[in-house]
């Protein structure tokens, strides 16, 4: 089996208006939105979030990967933007460089620059 790209993400939010925030924040933005769930898109990539009562267990899913066209402006706009990342863009394995950013529920996303 060939997989050809990732089409979506579902997870859950303690606090659904401060998570939107956060994906608008990195430039997503919102398609359907209710009081319950909220779909945030970047070209044809979609996340939903579901709002849940109670605390949500941080970092309860697998990482996001976001491919980016130059690691260091990801980083510094990401900076820029009052966002505190994991640490600076570092070497990865398999080539290319990284670097992470927990979302408000603890997800982490790792941003990442492979030729």
């Amino acid at each position: 089996m060939k997989l050809a790209s990732i089409s979506g993400l579902t997870f859950q939010s303690s606090d659904l208006d401060r998570t939107v925030a956060f994906y608008e924040g990195l430039g997503l933005r919102v398609g359907k939105r209710d009081e319950q769930q909220a779909t945030l898109y970047v070209n044809w990539f979609w996340i939903t979030v579901s709002a849940v009562d109670g605390p949500v267990d941080p970092g309860t899913s697998s990482a996001v990967h976001i491919k980016v066209d130059d690691i260091q402006q990801a980083y510094e706009e990401v900076v820029a933007a009052g966002h505190k990342p994991a640490g600076e863009p570092a070497k990865r394995a398999g080539g290319g460089s990284e670097f992470e950013l927990a979302d408000p529920d603890g997800y982490r996303l790792v941003f990442f620059y492979k030729k």
